[in-house]
């Protein structure tokens, strides 16, 4: 039964590939990010539904009286975004035309991202806690600011689309009972989805250097900055179930990439 449900997975999610086909979303840059992604949802659809979210973000904050209060930190971060942002064609031209677009919440939480299509959200709590200098600022905007470019949103998306439509029609074809079932997603999720955000989360180190490098902020910062989140961690779940690296992991992986992005620093510095 496990064999052959298995096997119903793979040719579902196979199925999917055959009418789509893979493709990659962005250049290989100088890091040299060359992977193939499964996208079966379409790049609107991702669109319409994370503008939905981070607009209703953006009006909750606004209505709570929490969003860009600090005048000063929110110009500092519009600044650096537009130092970054004159870099991404380098990975994909289109994106310079994006409607870039910049918020802070006031907050104590540590927490940053970008939405698809580069909607820019920092809580102030993660530049005031952490004491960020523009640089360490560089290296996380950078990092989400790739996953937007990647578009690792549709492509968690079409993965989980793809295991959910595989154990539908293996529940279906077998007579799985309810719990089988979702014994059998929690499964998927382990074996397609999470595995492949732990990728995501490389490809977007590793893309977020380069973005900084060029746009003339030291790369070193990045390993500076997840050892202060290292610091202000109070413990870190078990990395085989994390869809981030441990902080110790992450600062080996970016030491190991600043042969590639400090050339491309200097010279920006130059």
């Amino acid at each position: 039964m496990k064999k052959l449900l298995t096997t119903t997975v793979m040719a579902a999610s196979l199925s999917a590939l055959a009418l789509t086909g893979c493709t990659s979303t962005t250049s290989t840059g100088a890091v040299g990010v060359d992977r193939q992604q499964l996208l079966l949802v379409s790049s609107e659809q991702v669109l319409q539904l994370s503008a939905q979210s981070y607009n209703k973000t953006v009006q909750e904050a606004r209505a709570r009286r929490l969003l860009d209060t600090n005048t000063a930190q929110l110009n500092r971060l519009k600044k650096i975004s537009n130092r970054l942002v004159g870099q991404v064609g380098v990975y994909r031209p289109d994106a310079a035309k994006w409607p870039w677009e910049v918020h802070t919440i006031k907050s104590n939480e540590l927490n940053a991202f970008v939405m698809p299509g580069g909607k820019i959200m920092f809580y102030t709590g993660i530049i005031d806690r952490l004491n960020l200098t523009d640089d360490e600022i560089a290296a996380i905007m950078g990092h989400e600011m790739s996953h937007a470019l990647r578009e690792h949103s549709r492509e968690r998306l079409s993965r989980q689309y793809a295991t959910q439509t595989g154990i539908g029609v293996a529940a279906s074809i077998f007579g799985l009972s309810q719990g089988q079932a979702q014994i059998a997603n929690v499964a998927g999720d382990l074996g397609l989805s999470r595995p492949h955000s732990r990728t995501q989360e490389a490809e977007a180190d590793q893309i977020g250097l380069e973005l900084m490098a060029r746009a003339g902020y030291n790369p070193q910062a990045a390993i500076t900055l997840w050892q202060k989140m290292q610091r202000a961690s109070q413990g870190e779940p078990p990395q085989f179930l994390s869809t981030h690296p441990s902080s110790n992991n992450r600062i080996a992986e970016l030491q190991s990439l600043m042969p590639k992005v400090m050339p491309l620093y200097q010279r920006a510095r130059r």
